[in-house]
């Protein structure tokens, strides 16, 4: 199994197509949800080593998804993103952080691809996209 293992929760189609493109770029095994129901589906089996979560879904948000891979245990990298208020991203990296998650990025949409690149390239730890905060 790759030891770099991304998957992409958005409720957008094309966004998450996007990412996965960049991510298999740069050596990640890429596994692309459309709805949380998907990402419980596959998350046991696949066991990511970065979640890329949209927070503005329908029928199950961001956080309660979040709620959930917590309670599965999910400790590795997630990066948090949104294309509605910034606040949504922060209130959900905060919740993330209260529950022991130690890397949380938070990511608005849209968002440039070199700094998509940056992120994916190992540099998560200590970022935080300053519309974020």
């Amino acid at each position: 199994m790759n030891e770099k293992r991304l998957l992409i929760v958005d409720d957008e189609p094309a966004f998450g197509e996007f990412v996965r493109q960049v991510a298999l770029t740069l050596g990640y095994e890429v596994k692309v949800a459309t709805d949380g129901q998907a990402c419980q589906e596959c998350y046991p089996a696949f066991q990511p080593t970065t979640i890329m979560l949209d927070m503005v879904m329908p029928d199950m948000d961001g956080n309660e998804l979040l709620l959930w891979l917590l309670q599965q245990g999910y400790s590795a990298d997630l990066v948090i993103t949104t294309g509605y208020n910034p606040d949504y991203a922060s209130d959900a990296k905060t919740l993330a952080e209260f529950n022991g998650l130690r890397t949380v990025t938070t990511l608005v949409k849209p968002f440039s691809l070199a700094r998509l690149r940056t992120l994916l390239s190992g540099h998560l730890h200590a970022t935080t996209d300053p519309a974020a905060r």
